[in-house]
C-alpha cells in the first residue's frame, strides 16, 4: 500500500509459479520476519526477472502523514507555542514585579510617616495633615490589589512549569513513536514509494495470499454504507467519498483528505440525481458509478460537472432483492474495480442465480465480456475483484473468510482459506482499491481498512 495509511503495505515476493486451475492454496511463503522498529515494504527484481532483495521500511507509527502522529506533532507545536508566551508574560510579569515591590515599600513608607504626622499632628498645620491623609486613603486600597498581583504572578510562574512538564512528556511521548524528523523520514519515505512503484509497474498482477487486521479509520453512520477513494484520482488528490445507507438515499459526502475523514466532520455533500440501491457503489476517474434504486440500470456520474455522464441497464441482472448476497440490503448488483477496471458482479435467471461477472466499459458502460459461475450469489456474504480474480466471503458476520476464488484469465476456480477478520460482526461493504492495494470495508458503523498480500508472479 503506497500512501501512508496508519498501516504499510505487507511484504511482495517474485514467483515463478502461475496460477492455473482448480487448486487448493498451496503454503505461504514469506520473508524473514525483520528486526523490531521495521517492517517488510515490498521486493525488487532484475532485467532478468529475478528476485533479488526484500525492502524494509520504519514502522507506520514514523510516517508523517498518520493521523496519530500529525496530531501528537500538531499537539506539541501548540504547547511549544504556548511555552514562548508565557515565557513573555513571566518576562513582563516578573518586571512588573519589580515596580510593584518598589511602589510597596514606598506605601509602607509613607504609611509609617503619616502615623508618625499622625502622632504629632498638633504641631502641623491642618490644611497640610487633611492632605496628607487623602492622599493616603487614596493609595491604601492599592495595598490588597498588590497582594492579588503577586499571588497572580506565582500563579503564572507555576503554569510555565505545568507547561514545560508536559512539553517534556509530549517529546518523550514523540521519541517513542519514533518520530525524530518528521520532514526528513517523509522525504525519504516518499522516495522509497516512487522507486517502489517503478518496480511494482514491473511486476505482473498477484495471487492474494493474505489479509491484514483490520484498521478502524472512524465510526459514524448507520449498520450500512460504502466508503472509497478513487483508484485513478491524480497525484495529490486524496479525497474519500462516503455513502451512509444502502437504499433510497442520494446524499454523498466529500472529505478533502483521509485525515479529514478521520478526524472532522467537514465535507462537501453532492445530490445524485437518483436514489442508489445496495452498497456496491464505486468512484473511478472522477466519475460515481452505482445502481439506480429499484432497477438493473447502472449510472455513471460525474462530479466535477454534477451531471449524468453514461446511463445503461445490465440486461438480466436481478435487482430489488432477487440476488442479493447473504446480508440483503438490496446488494444485487456490486461494482467494483481493479487493476484492470470496472467490473460488475450480479446475478441471473439465466444462470440460475449464480454469481455472473461482467467486465464493463468505463466510458460506455457496456459489457466487454461476461464469465458465469457456479457460486450462488445468495450464499456469498461479499465479494471483491483482485488482478482479474474475484474473491468471495463466505459470510458477513462472525467468522468469516475468503473461500472461493474465481480467475478470469483462466476461467476456472478453486477454493481457498484466507482468515478474514470480522472485527465489529457484520460487513456489508468489501471493495478493493489497486492504488493502495487495500480492502475498503464498512463493518457495522466503522469504516476500516484492510492491508493485503499479495504473491506476485513475474512474467
Amino acid at each position: 500500500m503506497f500512501s501512508c495509511w496508519p498501516s504499510k503495505t505487507p511484504w511482495y515476493r517474485g514467483h515463478q509459479h502461475a496460477a492455473r486451475g482448480h487448486q487448493h492454496p498451496g503454503p505461504q511463503v514469506g520473508p524473514s520476519p525483520p528486526e523490531e522498529g521495521w517492517q517488510v515494504y515490498s521486493s525488487a527484481q532484475d532485467a532478468e526477472g529475478r528476485c533479488i532483495c526484500t525492502v524494509v521500511a520504519p514502522q507506520q507509527t514514523v510516517c508523517s502523514r498518520d493521523a496519530r502522529t500529525k496530531q501528537l506533532r500538531q499537539l506539541l507545536e501548540k504547547v511549544q507555542n504556548m511555552s514562548q508566551s508565557i515565557e513573555v508574560l513571566d518576562q513582563r510579569t516578573q518586571r512588573d514585579m519589580q515596580f510593584v515591590e518598589k511602589m510597596e515599600v514606598q506605601l509602607r513608607s509613607l504609611e509609617n510617616k503619616f502615623k508618625q504626622v499622625e502622632e504629632g499632628h498638633e504641631n502641623n498645620i491642618a490644611r497640610q495633615y487633611k492632605s496628607i491623609k487623602a492622599k493616603m486613603e487614596e493609595l491604601r486600597p492599592l495595598i490588597p490589589v498588590l497582594e492579588a498581583y503577586k499571588a497572580d504572578a506565582l500563579l503564572v510562574r507555576q503554569f510555565k512549569e505545568e507547561a514545560a512538564n508536559v512539553t517534556e512528556l509530549l517529546g518523550s511521548l514523540q521519541e517513542q513513536l519514533g518520530g525524530l524528523d518528521y520532514q526528513e523520514l517523509h522525504t525519504r519515505v516518499v522516495d522509497l514509494e516512487n522507486r517502489l512503484r517503478a518496480c511494482m509497474q514491473r511486476l505482473a498482477c498477484g495471487k492474494l495470499t493474505g489479509i491484514s487486521e483490520p484498521i478502524t479509520m472512524k465510526t459514524s453512520g448507520s449498520r450500512f454504507g460504502s466508503w472509497m477513494t478513487d483508484p485513478l484520482a491524480p497525484v495529490g488528490d486524496d479525497r474519500v467519498w462516503y455513502m451512509d445507507g444502502y437504499h433510497n438515499n442520494r446524499f454523498v459526502r466529500e472529505y478533502q483528505s483521509m485525515y479529514d475523514f478521520m478526524t472532522t466532520d467537514n465535507f462537501t455533500s453532492h445530490r445524485l440525481p437518483h436514489p442508489w440501491s445496495g452498497t456496491g457503489q464505486v468512484v473511478y476517474n472522477g466519475s460515481i458509478y452505482y445502481n439506480k434504486f429499484q432497477s438493473h440500470t447502472i449510472i455513471k456520474f460525474d462530479f466535477s460537472t454534477s451531471l449524468i455522464s453514461r446511463s445503461r441497464q445490465l440486461d438480466f441482472a436481478g435487482y430489488n432483492n432477487m440476488y442479493h448476497y447473504s446480508w440483503g440490503g438490496h446488494s444485487d448488483i456490486d461494482l467494483m474495480v481493479d487493476e484492470g477496471g470496472l467490473w460488475a458482479v450480479y446475478a441471473t435467471n439465466q444462470n440460475a442465480g449464480n454469481i455472473v461477472l461482467s467486465k464493463l466499459n468505463p466510458n460506455t458502460l457496456q459489457i466487454i465480456r461476461s464469465w458465469t459461475t457456479n457460486h450462488p450469489k445468495r450464499s456469498a456474504g461479499e465479494a471483491f475483484m483482485i488482478c482479474g480474480t474475484l474473491y468471495v466471503t463466505n459470510g458477513y458476520s462472525g467468522g468469516t473468510k475468503v473461500y472461493y476464488a474465481y480467475s478470469t484469465n483462466s476461467s476456472t476456480y478453486e477454493y481457498i482459506d484466507i482468515p478474514l477478520t470480522n472485527k465489529y460482526s457484520h460487513l456489508s461493504m468489501l471493495d478493493y482499491n489497486p492504488r493502495d492495494r487495500a480492502l475498503y470495508a464498512w463493518n457495522n458503523g466503522h469504516q476500516v481498512l484492510y492491508n493485503v498480500t499479495l504473491y506476485h508472479i513475474i512474467q
